[in-house]
């Protein structure tokens, strides 16, 4: 008798919006659910980076690009060991995946991070609904063999209290204060070391992504990392040459009722400070500026970007759903970049001082290196102090 393979049984799944919008899909990566805020990412590359970045805490991350999964995971491309996205929504995932370097398929990867996924959506409809209406809140669903409770989905996601007025800093932050010396990948050796760096850099951990720490130490820093409620004798105490306030995830304002006041004493102190993402978003708060929430974020890494003082124009990456309002920035700070998608604020620079950041990921991971010259930027202000 001829010998016939069976496929395994389609795990049930699916993701279910606030409105009552539901989903159906294919469940993949962890059994269970996950309630959060739903937003889309436009990159097409860097998949495991961006599910690892520790800014996507209580958010679902939906993919625009229909194939998710195609080189596999590896134990290198990522930013944190611990990741905190919500779930992960795809049009197809790649089972079979085809790289050198992969070590296992996505779906492995997130069972092992207890990540819930569902594939076979259209995933057209829900971004061009998150365009139109914003981005909602949600629950996705492995169910496996199970079938789904609508009802139950449908009282989770509505339960979910957003993003607004809540600090997630402090549960993607580091729990202690500790050194790091490794630097960037390079192809077929990949990471260093920097055995004799010339200058000290402080790193608030707001939910940093390594690769901002890689760059660091490949221009020579000697980092120590401090948690995202830090004193400020905690960050001066190594005596830094330079001050980087990191990305993170959550409502700026939340984490800044404890972070403002240290900011404000590492700027009046006259060290260099560096601002990324969250970073950013509070040094504006600690200068007098507001923050506000935006409709869909900017998620991608596709986004130009324009600097007002050299006119050129970046390809960078981006993950925000806050941004500091530009109309607000105080007597002697300057607004330094824009988004040319919507005009919102991407940069500003106190002048006369070396304190400045950016809304966008320069560490580009994953996506375009337009913006490595910030690194060479801070480590040069660190350097003359």
């Amino acid at each position: 008798m001829p010998q016939f393979q069976t496929q395994p049984p389609q795990s049930r799944g699916g993701v279910m919006l606030a409105d009552g919008t539901f989903f159906e899909g294919t469940g993949f990566g962890a059994a269970g659910t996950a309630v959060g805020e739903v937003c889309f990412n436009t990159a097409m590359t860097g998949y495991q980076e961006i599910l690892s970045d520790p800014s996507y805490a209580g958010q679902i991350v939906a993919f625009t690009f229909p194939h998710i999964g195609i080189v596999g995971t590896n134990d290198e491309d990522i930013e944190t060991i611990t990741p905190a996205v919500r779930g992960l929504i795809v049009r197809i995932d790649a089972e079979h995946p085809s790289n050198y370097r992969s070590l296992a398929a996505l779906d492995r990867w997130l069972k092992s991070h207890n990540i819930p996924a569902v594939a076979g959506i259209d995933t057209r409809a829900l971004t061009n609904m998150i365009r139109e209406k914003g981005m909602p809140h949600g629950v996705i669903a492995n169910a496996g063999s199970n079938a789904l409770d609508l009802a139950a989905l449908l009282n989770q996601a509505k339960s979910f209290p957003g993003l607004e007025g809540l600090d997630l800093a402090k549960d993607v932050t580091a729990r202690q204060t500790y050194k790091w010396s490794e630097t960037p990948w390079a192809w077929n050796k990949g990471y260093g070391v920097e055995a004799e760096p010339s200058w000290r850099a402080t790193v608030i951990d707001y939910g940093v992504k390594r690769n901002i720490l890689r760059l660091l130490a490949g221009r020579g820093a000697d980092i120590t990392v401090v948690p995202a409620n830090a004193s400020l004798d905690d960050v001066m105490r190594n005596d830094p040459h330079g001050v980087l306030l990191s990305n993170g995830p959550g409502d700026p304002s939340a984490t800044g009722e404890y972070a403002i006041p240290t900011i404000k004493g590492v700027v009046d102190r006259g060290v260099p400070v560096f601002g990324i993402c969250l970073g950013h978003q509070m040094l504006g708060l600690a200068l007098g500026a507001k923050t506000k929430k935006m409709a869909q974020g900017h998620h991608g890494a596709n986004h130009p970007v324009k600097d007002l003082q050299t006119g050129k124009v970046e390809i960078v990456s981006m993950n925000h759903g806050f941004t500091v309002d530009g109309e607000t920035l105080p007597k002697g700070v300057k607004e330094t970049h824009v988004s040319l998608f919507d005009g919102t604020n991407c940069g500003i620079a106190v002048e006369g001082k070396d304190v400045f950041s950016v809304q966008y990921h320069p560490e580009a991971s994953p996506g375009p290196m337009d913006s490595h010259y910030l690194f060479d930027r801070f480590a040069k202000a660190a350097a003359g102090k």
